[in-house]
């Protein structure tokens, strides 16, 4: 049943259980990990993607609790025609994704086919120095967009920060870390620490791009908390909960802001876009005015990612509780 075209504040508790998937410990096995990486580097990609079906069957037999996320995911997104095989090819695009990090953060270019599209834009506000803002979600794959270096006509002047929560995955980043070549591995600005947000102001002054997945309410504290706004969107035909931190961040460093995503789209191929979503630059006084700009960013944010999701429905990974269905 479809929702109205409104956003309503989420209540206090509703935040925090919407942001209580990145208190969750994470899953990956340490050993199982290094295992990957040591195939997917001396044995290369085609050989590494035999690992991939074992290991997608696994999970979806026997891991409910993410299963059970899947399948509402893909019942919204395809329709009551989705199952089992739905849940085995998402499950999959997001291995194949996992493994070509790792070819991703060592360079290997070459071994993949990547479009990238709606770059001029973004590459305007890095040269003029003015920075942007670049927001995703869990889609794809981040590292498909280091691409756009050799679209570029400057590579050095394309720095890019990602804003994440750091603390619940830290096996996979560490080991992910240790393989990439320094000069690949982007610079990580860690939410919830102190002074990330002077960091990223200054990394945006010096004409640096801010990254950040915006499809998660993350936790933090009470002074956070009243910097930004949970509100409750429809999204696939269910109303669900996001938060408007980022935009307020963007609106407060006045930037501008774009959609990004790097789609896996089967193979060795990627498609890495990027449209403009909002455009903070100019300051604006009136705070009513303000909040109107916000709230339409946000909203313009939900429905391009709705049509991705619906576009590309095996490329959103989000494992958990996202409208909140277990909440009793």
């Amino acid at each position: 049943m479809a929702v109205p075209e409104t956003s309503v504040p989420s209540t206090g508790e509703t935040a925090a259980k919407a942001g209580g998937w990145a208190t969750r410990p994470e899953r990956s096995n340490m050993v199982a990990l290094r295992v990957i990486c040591w195939i997917a580097l001396k044995c290369g990609r085609p050989i590494a993607r035999l690992v991939l079906p074992p290991i997608c069957l696994y999970f979806l037999l026997f891991d409910p609790t993410p299963r059970r996320h899947i399948k509402r995911y893909l019942l919204r997104a395809i329709g009551p025609r989705a199952g089992w095989a739905d849940g085995y090819r998402l499950l999959h695009t997001f291995a194949s994704t996992v493994l070509d990090r790792v070819y991703f953060l060592r360079g290997r270019m070459d071994l993949f086919d990547v479009q990238v599209s709606g770059q001029a834009p973004v590459e305007a506000e890095a040269f003029s120095g003015r920075g942007a803002f670049l927001l995703g979600a869990h889609v794809g794959s981040f590292e498909a967009m280091g691409a756009c270096r050799q679209h570029s006509p400057d590579q050095a002047a394309l720095r890019l920060a990602m804003l994440m929560f750091t603390d619940n995955a830290q096996r996979i980043s560490a080991i992910l870390e240790a393989i990439s070549l320094p000069e690949l591995r982007p610079h990580i600005i860690a939410l919830g620490r102190p002074h990330a947000m002077l960091e990223l102001r200054d990394w945006l002054d010096t004409g640096g791009l801010g990254g950040m997945l915006a499809d998660r309410t993350l936790p933090g504290s009470e002074e956070a908390a009243q910097r930004s706004a949970s509100v409750v969107l429809p999204f696939l035909g269910q109303p669900a909960t996001f938060n408007d931190g980022p935009f307020r961040l963007a609106a407060m460093l006045r930037r501008k802001v774009f959609f990004m995503a790097g789609i896996y789209v089967g193979g060795a191929r990627y498609d890495v876009r990027f449209e403009p979503l909002a455009d903070f630059s100019e300051r604006v006084a009136d705070p009513a005015e303000r909040e109107r700009r916000i709230h339409a960013a946000v909203q313009a944010y939900v429905l391009r990612l709705e049509a991705l999701c619906r576009e590309h429905p095996y490329n959103w990974f989000n494992f958990h509780d996202f409208w909140l269905e277990d909440v009793h």
